[in-house]
């Protein structure tokens, strides 16, 4: 989604601008709620706001439906049954569904999925789901251990709670002989859980799974490639987890594991000289614009930098402030500051709990 866009949604916002409906979901920060464009709630500011296309993609960044304007349940937009089955979810959302669940509530599970997949284009399964997930992973980002976020949202098995985060990548398509596969795997390190999604040739994304905004980059990643993400551990994703183990020992410094960048050239530029940096050093926004030839570009510079989708790889970890301070780092402040110490040998291993 671009700046441009996102102004017009926030406009759109302000003035409840009905033709909007539909188009967008705002999420708001400060308050965990996303919202339909004409919610008569006091309105945020803009860099509060966070857009999305899709329900599905607000509720998995972990938003909750706001009660002022119901999102999912207008009642001029939908069924009195789709309804009733939101407020359900919201009354328990780390409920996990089974048909007595459906017959309590004397509702037909085909027709909730049929009128689901119709008004949201996701099954009623899909909506509870990503709902579950969608708490777990606010769990984890506000800091509580993997196995808290999996039994706080009705997973009794870690293989469960991970076989649940890799269907948030989508299906393959039932008849696609022309189709792009990708396939995502959860890798464990000493820094918490990442997750990588790759081809059979090269390696797309690697994150760690806390990152604000992950899933919203993996239906980026799927509409650029258009590509169907399935789980899967193609020979990339084996490379790169047996050189995260080495790099964790401080056995490896550089990567080897093939890539595949997919970015604007200005983006692409600034990536190059961020794979430049040796290990153990950094380098400012500052030095990066006058390197690549744009001293004017220090704020471009730190979007470029932002916008890597592969951590550690692209060692955007050693772009510091001009000042010295680490500044910020999307996969949080105290881990970039232990990559840092981790790459200059002045670390303890034991220093930061993930």
């Amino acid at each position: 989604m671009t700046d441009d866009q996102k102004k017009d949604f926030y406009q759109a916002l302000l003035e409840k601008n009905s033709a909007y409906e539909g188009l967008f979901f705002a999420g708001v920060k400060s308050t965990g709620v996303f919202c339909r464009p004409t919610c008569p709630a006091r309105k945020p500011k803009f860099e509060n706001c966070e857009f999305y296309h899709t329900a599905e993609e607000a509720l998995l960044a972990s938003f909750r439906p706001c009660k002022r304007c119901s999102p999912l349940s207008h009642p001029n937009q939908v069924s009195k049954l789709v309804q009733t089955l939101v407020q359900a979810v919201e009354e328990n959302p780390e409920k996990k569904w089974r048909e007595k669940d459906f017959r309590e509530l004397a509702v037909d599970e085909s027709t909730a999925r049929r009128q689901f997949k119709k008004r949201f284009g996701m099954t009623f399964v899909q909506y509870a789901r990503a709902r579950r997930m969608g708490i777990a992973m606010k769990e984890i980002r506000s800091g509580k251990p993997m196995i808290d976020a999996q039994l706080t949202t009705g997973y009794e098995s870690g293989s469960g709670f991970r076989d649940a985060f890799s269907r948030i990548m989508g299906d393959a398509p039932a008849a696609a002989k022309d189709a792009q596969i990708l396939k995502a795997s959860w890798i464990d390190t000493r820094l918490g859980p990442m997750i990588a999604i790759a081809d059979e040739a090269a390696l797309y994304l690697l994150e760690f799974v806390d990152r604000r905004g992950l899933e919203k980059e993996i239906e980026v990643l799927r509409r650029k490639t258009r590509s169907a993400i399935i789980p899967g551990k193609p020979r990339p994703i084996e490379s790169i987890e047996r050189e995260l183990d080495l790099y964790f020992k401080s056995e490896l410094t550089e990567f080897h594991t093939p890539v595949r960048l997919i970015g604007t050239p200005f983006q692409l530029k600034v990536w190059d000289k961020l794979k430049e940096i040796p290990s153990g050093e950094t380098r400012s926004y500052t030095d990066i614009a006058h390197e690549i030839g744009q001293p004017t570009a220090v704020r471009a510079v730190a979007r470029a930098n932002g916008s890597n989708q592969l951590a550690l790889i692209i060692p955007c970890h050693r772009v510091i402030l001009s000042d010295g301070s680490t500044g910020g780092y999307a996969g949080g402040s105290a881990r970039k500051k232990w990559l840092l110490e981790l790459e200059s040998e002045q670390y303890d291993l034991d220093k930061y709990d993930y």
